[in-house]
């Protein structure tokens, strides 16, 4: 190797050295930035540790009458039999999220509809009618004793077995035709009739038609003595 060989090679190691240097120069300026931060929040924490360690000891000498050592040691005697009891309260707690995230979305699109229902239902004033309602049973139980309010109980019970017999076909039919016959009758024509003239009435089939009527009628009344709708013993014997 030639001697300008061998002084290239010396300086290449020099400048190697060299930066070496720099890159040892720069991270302890680094560092010597990061101790000096280092101590200055070591002094900053320094001087607010003495008024800190002074507001602690006035707040547990405040704290000193009414804690003692014991308190904890009862604490921790009655906790831990029950930490079964707090590990399942966790997991429930968690189920019941879960539920909540569960249920979040339905109740945002039913309580909406709810709320709509009942406004509808307020429009058409059923609350009132209810509050009505309620105001005249109270009504009621200001004037009737409990066994006066079952009597009358039994008598609309009663009542709606006769409002039944109302949608019978037989009977609608039988009130449809008793409705027609006002304006059937001519009143104009109405003269003083004798039992002679009755005989001659009663050659007109409508007549015979209407006294058969009024006699089926008048059986039919006869069994309102019963009650019952039989008729009587008499009846029964003949």
């Amino acid at each position: 190797m030639s001697p300008e060989e061998q002084l290239l090679e010396r300086l290449a190691r020099i400048e190697a050295k060299l930066d070496g240097l720099d890159r040892l120069e720069k991270q302890m300026q680094v560092f010597a930035g990061t101790w000096e931060n280092f101590h200055d929040l070591s002094r900053d924490v320094s001087l607010l540790m003495e008024p800190a360690v002074q507001h602690l000891t006035d707040e547990l000498v405040e704290v000193e009458t009414g804690f003692q050592l014991e308190d904890v040691l009862t604490l921790l005697r009655n906790l831990l039999p029950r930490l079964r009891y707090i590990s399942y309260s966790l997991e429930q707690l968690e189920n019941l999220i879960d539920w909540w995230h569960d249920m979040e979305p339905v109740l945002k699109i039913a309580v909406p509809h709810f709320i709509d229902y009942l406004d509808s239902l307020e429009q058409k004033g059923i609350f009132r009618i209810n509050r009505a309602m309620i105001d005249m049973y109270a009504k009621i139980a200001e004037h009737y004793t409990p066994e006066d309010i079952a009597a009358i109980g039994d008598g609309f019970v009663r009542m709606h077995g006769i409002i039944k017999k109302f949608s019978e076909p037989e009977f609608i039919r039988f009130v449809e035709k008793f409705m027609d016959i006002p304006t059937q009758m001519k009143l104009e024509e109405a003269k003083p009739t004798g039992p002679m003239g009755l005989m001659f009435r009663l050659m007109d089939a409508e007549c015979r038609q209407g006294l058969g009527v009024a006699l089926e009628m008048t059986k039919a009344l006869g069994k309102l003595k019963n009650g019952d709708g039989q008729p009587s013993g008499t009846e029964k014997e003949k």
